[in-house]
């Protein structure tokens, strides 16, 4: 037992500094001014008009993202894990994993050659003696480097639970009568519930946090909350102000996980129940 806490010493020490630390300089910075006096100014200040709707910009960009990750990352998943051959299973699984290995700002960038005005695809239009079309710089463009950067996210919890799954309770119910569709409205997507709510929360956390999509593929127009706080923070040096908007997005991401923490505990009762 003392040898496993003199091991977990340098655990606790990286938290401290990197997590603990970081967390308290927020705190203080959030509740203080320029000056360094007590203060509720900066949550006074992101209360107003201008910044909610930031802040409601984010939350629906961030749902409809993830929405959209779910709805490409569900069958992807089920069509991935009812592969029987483990070779060609891993295969696709490594397409998926591999554009992870590039550093995310790349990533990025590699959308802002395809979709520019100069770029592959308008290039391709044109040899094709068709008009140009305006894919960056929009809302459209933000949504699409978020699904692509996050959708393996999705793909990987619900994929984990779907091999996982016990396939008698399917197989007893089409012994029963039930078809190929009712079987899986009944069985497999409850039973899958857990990894669709983790996916859901690794989406929409970065989603609602990020900044750099927004800036490359959005070009500054749709201003998110990751934007805004970098922003206070890197460029205008309003620490306390970032600090604040930080703080907040911090609570409003706590919240948003307990209540898909409540939602996922509620059916899984459900189904055992149901089973």
């Amino acid at each position: 037992m003392k040898k496993m806490r003199v091991l977990g010493v340098p655990y606790i020490v990286w938290m401290i500094i990197f997590i603990c630390l970081p967390l308290i300089f927020l705190a203080i910075y959030s509740f203080t001014n320029r000056t360094g006096g007590f203060t509720f100014n900066n949550f006074k200040e992101f209360f107003s008009p201008i910044y909610i709707k930031i802040l409601l910009n984010s939350l629906y960009l961030a749902a409809i993202s993830t929405l959209i990750c779910f709805l490409l990352g569900y069958p992807a998943a089920y069509l991935i894990s009812r592969i029987h051959n483990e070779r060609k299973r891993n295969v696709i699984l490594l397409l998926f994993i591999m554009p992870m290995w590039m550093n995310f700002l790349l990533r990025t960038y590699s959308w802002m050659t395809l979709l520019g005005n100069n770029g592959l695809i308008n290039l391709l239009l044109q040899k094709l003696s068709l008009p140009p079309l305006n894919m960056l710089y929009n809302t459209s463009a933000v949504l699409l480097g978020m699904v692509y950067n996050f959708l393996p996210f999705m793909v990987y919890p619900i994929y984990s639970v779907l091999t996982k799954l016990n396939q008698s309770y399917r197989n007893a119910a089409q012994d029963l009568g039930a078809n190929n569709r009712t079987a899986f409205l009944k069985i497999t997507f409850p039973l899958s519930l857990p990894g669709v709510i983790t996916g859901i929360t690794m989406v929409f956390m970065p989603a609602v946090s990020t900044f750099v999509i927004p800036s490359l593929l959005g070009g500054g127009q749709n201003m998110l909350i990751g934007s805004l706080i970098e922003q206070q923070i890197l460029q205008a040096g309003n620490m306390n102000f970032g600090s604040a908007a930080s703080l907040i997005m911090m609570v409003i991401i706590f919240i948003m996980m307990r209540i898909m923490e409540t939602f996922d505990k509620t059916k899984k009762d459900k189904v055992e129940i149901n089973i």
